[in-house]
């Protein structure tokens, strides 16, 4: 993509409004654009980012055979009624009624809903377990919603739903989400801490939070610096392995969020050499919760011997648009952002300083033709503006890697290469920028 072709609305300074780093950036870098309190128009550069995260989420999904479908954002009221949590939400729900009056309501989550389409099409044991999961725009009516897309009111989430015969293979479904998400956040370039939690409002008897560190985290968090070194090989772990002993290897080891930590466990359980304190984001949060959607609902099946029970359910969550906040609080400088490579909106930024000289015009438009034949997504900063402006909003954006075509490629045909997260720069004959960034990149 050639800058002078892209909307990219960038921002000398920071909005007042904005309160934390995220914001700020994603303000700045013109990925969002606030269209009433809590709720944002993503533009181009932010949407590449949120598709790119939407895409690995739906991959891991994918790749642990969980079933994708897509549910309805208007959900009947009387669902909600049936099992008992109209009323948990409070204001946070938004209400509204259709032509004929009929209570409606827009979703902030889908516990119901699948549990009607699960009852609806699934009778026997010989259909289970079953795993289904969807990616959609949910509404929560914040109080005060703040910090940009990490507590808005509108908020793009995958949530899937496991349905299970007994607990024993309630527990086998959990622990696949429970890998699963490890593997999705490792391919976001993140480290994620699974971390005990509390069920809330969803409810249920056990719950984790995936947790990444921050300095500008919004909770704190407590844990053995030995979880730091479980799931090294993650990428490695097929879905289809017993999977208790990996995810047991996690649980071994104290980690809390502020709402579960308790100092005496801590002291117990935790060397004092050993103990972590930090700030720290939640990123995905996964249930187990038994039968009480089921039984309030009725989602019963015939079991092995022809008698009818409620089925085990859990819900797993990830907020996608909230991603997008969390990777700006956790890999970002002083310029600007800093993507890893894997959500980057473009891998490669090309900054062309002599836009006023046919050959490096050329150099420019050669470079950027190679790259992009290699399927490399590339923003070509072909604007007439200084150089002071296009290094300042390249670095601002964030992009992994920064090809600069400047005096030496008219002289020499050196370019310059510049990794954005070290700052690390080296020249590069014209010839060899595209084995060399392919090299970078891959």
């Amino acid at each position: 993509m050639k800058l002078s072709n892209y909307f990219l609305p960038v921002l000398k300074e920071s909005p007042s409004e904005a309160e934390i780093v995220s914001h700020k950036l994603m303000l700045r870098a013109g990925m969002i654009s606030q269209s009433s309190s809590g709720i944002y128009s993503w533009l181009p550069l932010g949407l590449r980012v949120l598709k790119k995260i939407e895409n690995i989420v739906r991959e891991e999904q994918n790749n642990a055979g969980v079933n994708e479908i897509l549910m309805s954002t208007i959900q009947p009221a009387d669902l909600w009624k049936e099992s008992g949590r109209y009323e948990d939400y409070g204001k946070e729900m938004l209400r509204i009624k259709d032509r004929q009056e009929r209570d409606m309501l827009y979703g902030p989550t889908n516990e119901e809903q699948v549990t009607e389409i699960f009852r609806r099409s699934i009778k026997s044991y010989k259909e289970l377990p079953l795993l289904l999961y969807h990616i959609q725009w949910k509404f929560r009516d914040e109080l005060r919603p703040r910090f940009g897309v990490m507590r808005g009111r509108e908020f793009l989430m995958k949530d899937a739903y496991s349905f299970d015969l007994n607990l024993e293979s309630s527990e086998s479904s959990y622990n696949k989400f429970f890998v699963c998400y490890l593997k999705t956040f490792e391919r976001m370039g993140l480290k994620a801490i699974p971390m005990a939690a509390d069920t809330g409002p969803i409810g249920g008897d056990m719950s984790h939070e995936f947790v990444i560190i921050s300095n500008t985290g919004e909770s704190d968090i407590y844990f053995d610096k030995n979880i730091l070194d479980q799931g090294e090989k993650i990428s490695e772990i097929d879905y289809e392995d017993d999977l208790s002993k990996f995810v047991q290897n996690f649980k071994n080891y104290y980690s809390a969020s502020d709402e579960k930590f308790n100092q005496k466990d801590f002291d117990q359980n935790v060397n004092k050499d050993l103990q972590m304190t930090s700030k720290g984001i939640e990123v995905g949060h996964i249930f187990s919760f038994g039968t009480k959607y089921s039984e309030s609902m009725k989602a019963h099946v015939l079991d092995g011997n022809g008698k009818e029970g409620p089925v085990y359910m859990g819900s797993y969550g990830i907020g996608i648009s909230r991603l997008v906040g969390a990777i700006i609080e956790y890999s970002h400088d002083e310029k600007g952002i800093v993507w890893p490579n894997e959500v980057a909106p473009f891998q490669v930024g090309l900054i062309n300083l002599k836009s006023n000289n046919d050959k490096a015009n050329k150099i420019a438009d050669e470079i950027y033709s190679s790259i992009s034949s290699l399927n490399i997504d590339i923003l070509y900063d072909d604007k007439s503006d200084n150089a002071g402006v296009k290094f300042s909003r390249m670095d601002l954006i964030g992009l992994p890697f920064q090809i600069i075509v400047g005096n030496k490629a008219i002289s020499d045909n050196l370019i310059e290469i510049k990794n954005r997260k070290t700052g690390e720069a080296f020249e590069v004959k014209t010839e060899n920028i595209s084995s060399k960034i392919k090299e970078l990149i891959y």
